[in-house]
């Protein structure tokens, strides 16, 4: 059978304190395992799309993500995620837009406290 790569979307969440230390550290560390778990280069990404819930205001996940070298090429838009009744607080989620074979499983990553999110959808990689 024949693979064929297709434009397909990953999704992902994390959770972060209100600092700028910590959402570094987080996006660029969900962002490494999406990658990672995915199998994929930077070079087969399109978009990113991020959302933060309102009270993470120390750094913009983009920012975070060009500072650490990260997802040169690949364009990102950052938005802020609407508010809810119960929503979970301190949440950075991520839609990425990429090329990968169309037979390869979809390996979503939700981690530090986002599992609560989509434990349907989580896919913890080693």
């Amino acid at each position: 059978m024949t693979s064929m790569y297709t434009l397909r979307a990953l999704r992902g969440a994390v959770c972060s304190e209100n600092n700028q230390e910590e959402i570094k550290k987080r996006t660029v560390e969900l962002y490494d395992r999406l990658l990672k778990d995915n199998e994929l280069a930077e070079t087969e990404l399109v978009s990113l799309f991020f959302s933060v819930t309102a009270d993470l205001t120390a750094l913009n996940p983009a920012s975070a993500l060009r500072k650490a070298g990260r997802a040169g090429e690949a364009a990102i838009m950052v938005f802020q995620e609407a508010e809810y009744i119960d929503s979970l607080a301190g949440t950075i989620r991520v839609l990425i837009h990429c090329y990968m074979d169309n037979q390869k499983p979809l390996r979503h990553v939700y981690c530090y406290g986002a599992e609560k999110l989509r434990p349907d959808r989580t896919f913890i990689g080693g």
